[in-house]
Formats: structure tokens, sequence, C-alpha cells
């Protein structure tokens, strides 16, 4: 049962490389980051609603008067993971996209730990943590200089005339916001670990976080929307989409359900080094494949060295 337990933990990291990827479909056929978040964040709100429904938790939900208003503002960092993903796997890879995101969630979640932030228990700083997170930076690293020049297509010539400082700015940018995107999620599990020790039950607790998810970012479509900086989401193009792209409100509702549940019974720390790991090593297959119709980067030493640092930092800041 207990290896069934730490199967199940590195199945549910793997969801969150695939949810990232076929994302990327749903935005191809609504024409709008912001559109394809929404409609995959109302996927993972409703399967988590009848789910709840299904399993008596809905009940739980009649105790939200008494939480406090900070607890219900988790789901804040599922839309800002989504539409980074979306935003960053096809201009830097899955490998790279999501190593910057396990980067900034190993950090993050140093800092709660270190710190004893949110309701964490306070850890000291040891020998094996520090050395943990120096090989996830020095993974990352190695990814993203190992990373081979893609090859420039008619966007991109147009581009070629702007200054090397602009490139260079809008570059570090993208890293900027994979960091933080990632950063965000160990800060998400923390709030909704207080809003469960409040309700008691993971899936109402999954359900509230996917709900304020939803409506945040359908605010934020509707407001881009209205000051023309996107355009409106298209509905017709749905119909031709490969059934796989509907996947990721699923894969999302799966990996925040699953963790919920699995760490009560492996450990959190375990919980977290397995999924990291799992996310790791499906968006290497994604990118060494090309799966999901995405850009085919092959697997170069570099790459490699960088994957199985990212791997070893993240098992040893975890399990130290």
């Amino acid at each position: 049962m207990h290896i069934a337990l730490l199967a199940a933990a590195l199945l549910v990291g793997c969801l969150l490389a695939v949810q990232a990827a076929v994302n990327l479909q749903l935005n191809s056929a609504v024409g709008t980051p912001y559109g394809a978040s929404t409609i995959q964040l109302g996927v993972a709100t409703g399967l988590l609603l009848a789910l709840a429904v299904a399993t008596g938790a809905l009940g739980a939900l009649g105790g939200l008067p008494d939480v406090e208003p900070w607890q219900l503002l988790g789901g804040l960092a599922s839309p800002l993971y989504i539409t980074s993903g979306i935003l960053l796997f096809p201009r830097l890879g899955a490998l790279a996209a999501v190593g910057l995101f396990v980067t900034g969630q190993m950090f993050a979640s140093l800092a709660l730990d270190l710190f004893g932030l949110l309701g964490i228990a306070q850890k000291d700083l040891s020998a094996g943590i520090a050395l943990g997170a120096l090989a996830v930076l020095a993974g990352i690293v190695v990814i993203i200089r190992g990373q081979k020049a893609a090859a420039p297509t008619a966007s991109g010539a147009g581009r070629a005339g702007r200054s090397g400082g602009a490139g260079q700015a809008a570059r570090a940018g993208r890293l900027g916001l994979g960091v933080l995107a990632g950063a965000a999620l160990p800060v998400q599990g923390a709030v909704n670990a207080q809003l469960r020790a409040q309700l008691k039950e993971p899936v109402a607790v999954a359900l509230v976080s996917f709900a304020v998810a939803t409506f945040t970012i359908a605010v934020v479509l509707l407001v881009l929307y209205a000051t023309r900086r996107t355009p409106g989401p298209k509905v017709a193009p749905l119909r031709k989409m490969p059934w796989w792209g509907w996947l990721g409100g699923a894969c999302a509702a799966a990996y925040v359900t699953g963790a919920f549940l699995l760490m009560p019974s492996i450990g959190a720390a375990v919980t977290i080094a397995l999924t990291v790991t799992g996310q790791q090593l499906t968006s290497a297959l994604i990118d060494h494949r090309g799966l999901f119709r995405l850009p085919r980067r092959t697997l170069t030493g570099p790459r490699v060295i960088g994957l199985a640092l990212l791997i070893a930092g993240s098992l040893t800041i975890q399990l130290a």
C-alpha cells in the first residue's frame, strides 16, 4: 500500500506537467491565454463540485463564515501558474518552464520552512538543505544555458531588429515569471492547509480554491477585454480541438485533490519531493518527444545534467 501511495504522488506530479502542456491547445482554440485559463479552471471547479456532492463534502462549506478572509485566497496562485504555463511553454520549452516553476517552488518552500510562515513549523537550515538549494539553482542555470537556439520564425524575423537589450529584458522577464509562478504554489498549499484546518474536508478546500481561482481569472479576462488588451475568447474553434485539449482541468483537480489526500498518509515532504520529480520527468519527456504538438527539443547532455541536478536538489531539500 505504501508503494502505491508513493506511485500516486509521482503520478499527480506528472499530471501537473501534462496540464500545462495541454492548455496550450486550449489557448490556440480560444485565442487568448486568459480565456483558456478561465475555461480550464471552470472545468476543474465543475469536476470538484461534482466530487464534493458525490462524497458528501459539500456540507463542509457551511463553515466558511467562520474562516479568516485571507484563508480563502489560496486559489489566487492557480491563475498565475496556469497562465504562466501557457505563456512560457512555447517560448522556453516544457523542461525549462517546469524547471523554473520547480525552482520557485523549492525556494518558496524553503522560505516558509526557515521562517515558519503561514502556520508552517519552523525548520533550521541544515547542510543538506543548503546543498539541495544550490543543486536546484545550478540545475535550472544549466538547463537554461543548455537550450539550443530556436529556429527563427516569420514573427521572430520581424523582431530581429529590436535591440539586444530589449530581447534580454524580455527573456529575463519570462524567467522571473516562471520562478514567481512556481513560488506561488507552496504559498497556496500553506494557505489551503489553514483552510483545511477549519473545514476539515480536503475536497471542499480544493473546491473553494478553484472557485476563487476561476472568479479571479474571469475578472482579469473581463477587465483586459474591456480595455482592449486581449481579444474576446473564441467559442467555435473549441469544437475542433482534440479530446486531450480538455484534460487540463481534470489534471489540475486531480493534482490538488491528490496532494491533499496524500500528505497526511506519506507526509508533506515526501509528497512534494515526488510530485516535483514527476513534474520534471514528464516535462523532459514532453520536450524530447514533442508531445501535445509542442516543438521537439532534444535532451542534450547539459539538459540531462540540469534535470538530474534539479531532481537531486529537490529530493535533498524535501527529505533533509
